[in-house]
This record gives C-alpha cells, structure tokens and sequence, in this order.
C-alpha cells in the first residue's frame, strides 16, 4: 500500500459519517444507543508534544452520550505487521489526552474526573495482529506484593483483513462498505460496493466524503484495473448500469493494448505470418497479466515457478485458471489445475 493511499485512507476518517459507521458497526458496548451523533465532532489534536508531532495525524473525537461528553482516540496503523509495543504507545497518547482535558476542559470536568476515552487500533496489515492489547502483557509479571502497581490499560482492535462483514446485498454501512472494498476480490463485488456507497453518500451533505472515497478507491483500484484506464473514468460511485459500463470499457481496453502490442511485434518481424503470430502473443500476454495480477491480489506475491507457468500457457489453459481463481484457497489449487478437472 503507497503512502498517497495511506493518506486518503486516513482521510477517510476526517468525516463523521466514516467515524459514527466505525463506532456503530465495529466498537463494543451497549453505551451507543444513548451516543448523540449530532454532537459528534473532531478535536483539534494540538495537545501533542513536539517530540510527537505524527500524532496530529491520528483522529480525536468526542460525542454526547446520555448526555455527557465521550471521547474516541482512533490511531490507524498501515504497517506491514503488528506492533509488539501498541498497547503501551496509546497508554501514553491517552495519558496525553487526559492531561489536555484537564488543562484546557477543567470545567468540564464532571465531580474533578476525566471523561470515558475509548481507544482504538485500525490497522490494515496483512498478518494477524497478535502484539498484547493491554498494556500489563508487556511487562514482566512482578512479585505477587507488587502487582498492584502493575499498569492496566486496554485499547479496542479492529483488524481490518480478519472482520466478518455482513453480506454485500446488506451493505448499509459505509465504513463496513470501505473495509469490504479494500479486502474485495472479484469485479463483481468491485461493482456492487461502489454501487452500494454511491447510494448511501447520495445527499447533498454527504458531498464532501464521496469526493474522498471516490480519490481513495481510485487508488485502491489500481492493483485491479491498470492505472491508465482508471484514471478515466470521471466517476466511481456513478449508477449501477452506468458504472458497469465504464468498469467494460476498461477491461475491454486491456484486451486492446495486448492486441495492439501483438500487432507491434508482427510489423516489426515485417511478415503477415509474424503480425498474425504477434497479435496472438499480444492477447495471451495481456491475458497471462490480468490472471498474474488477480493472483497476487489472492495470494500474494508470485514465486518464479508461477511466472514461468503463466508465461508458457496457451488461451485454454489461462482461460480455464481464470475460472477457478475466485474460488481456490491456494495459488496451488489455480495453477496445479489442468483441463478436465
């Protein structure tokens, strides 16, 4: 994931409604059915200490609840594995915050004590995320006399990559709609998301954080369908029929370049018998490099015996792995399969 992805990920959660889906889909407790999301706002993050300057980037919200102001410290993660040391990182970001609120919201203050701060972990890595949730996990278990001064604090984890999302036909959520996205594999289900989120960000106040989704899924869709041709479509969250139509073009312009490269390599060769040989090179490349890159998306990186295997294929073979890549659990189930299977 490139950094200009991280930072329109990120913003996705500068809005409210990606945050009010965040808290009501995916935060624990009853207490958010009396939570007030008309008072929900972001707060300025300028508590932080210089040494610390990349937590303004982090998101700090509060909103009423039975009355009372709540506060939300939402810390997205994009690295590549688990951090061993969060749980102690947001103790001190939330001690941080408690000493803001004291200093500046002292007569907020109910009965001289700090309001409820929940803190949560977003992160998006691909490995499961096993660093300690509460911080007393990363100390060593003192004698039995000293356990009372033993730190207790504990952060709420959404791991993107391992949630179980309701059924695409019951997409309601526009955080929910957005994880879905990111995590998608086939073009279908590309389609009815977006479809699903253009019909959910369809009022005129919602106008702001269509236009960030929209620049978010861009770049999101560009390790599904090649960068020069997403580019042209004006608008992803358009209606169904018409967003399937742009979603054809595209595709079909990826046949194109590969028939056109083929045709390329003929008129270099400077024979019919070669134009002909190279349009049919042209294709099976194209072909072989929509499959490559669908595999990655499923398994990850290519080990070389799998290059090689797409690369010496023939139109059957790549049609054929094709059909079964959405379905196997394993790159060994797509290209292990043969004709007949």
């Amino acid at each position: 994931m490139d950094t200009s992805h991280d930072a329109r990920y990120k913003r996705l959660f500068s809005h409210p409604r990606a945050i009010r889906d965040l808290l009501t889909g995916f935060a624990p407790g009853p207490w958010l059915e009396e939570a007030d999301f008309t008072t929900l706002e972001r707060v300025n993050g300028s508590y932080i200490t210089d040494t610390d300057k990349q937590r303004h980037d982090d998101m700090v919200w509060r909103v009423k609840v039975a009355g009372h102001w709540f506060w939300i410290y939402v810390v997205l993660e994009f690295q590549s594995r688990p951090d061993r040391w969060m749980a102690l990182r947001m103790m001190v970001y939330v001690g941080l915050l408690g000493q803001h609120l004291v200093r500046e919201h002292r007569k907020d203050l109910s009965r001289g004590r700090l309001p409820p701060i929940l803190p949560i972990v977003l992160y998006t890595g691909e490995p499961a995320w096993h660093a300690p949730l509460n911080v007393a996990d990363c100390f060593i278990q003192p004698p039995e006399s000293l356990q009372p001064y033993l730190p207790c604090f504990q952060y709420h984890l959404i791991d993107e990559q391992r949630l179980k999302l309701h059924p695409l036909a019951e997409v309601r959520n526009v955080t929910a709609a957005v994880f879905a996205l990111e995590n998608s594999r086939s073009d279908d289900d590309i389609l009815t998301l977006l479809y699903a989120l253009g019909a959910l960000l369809a009022a005129p106040d919602m106008q702001s954080l269509r236009e960030d989704l929209e620049k978010w899924a861009k770049t999101s869709l560009r390790g599904h369908v090649p960068a020069s041709t997403i580019d042209q479509i004006h608008s992803i969250l358009e209606g169904e029929g018409m967003l399937a139509e742009r979603f054809e073009v595209v595709f079909k312009q990826v046949e194109q370049r590969g028939r056109q490269a083929g045709l390329l390599a003929g008129l270099l060769e400077g024979e019919q018998k070669g134009m002909l040989a190279g349009e049919q090179k042209g294709l099976l490349e194209g072909e072989a490099k929509v499959l490559a890159r669908l595999l990655k998306r499923r398994f990850g990186p290519l080990p070389d015996w799998a290059s090689a295997r797409l690369r010496a294929a023939d139109a059957a073979q790549l049609e054929m792995w094709a059909d079964v890549v959405l379905d196997a659990t394993s790159l060994d189930e797509v290209l292990g399969a043969t004709e007949g299977d």
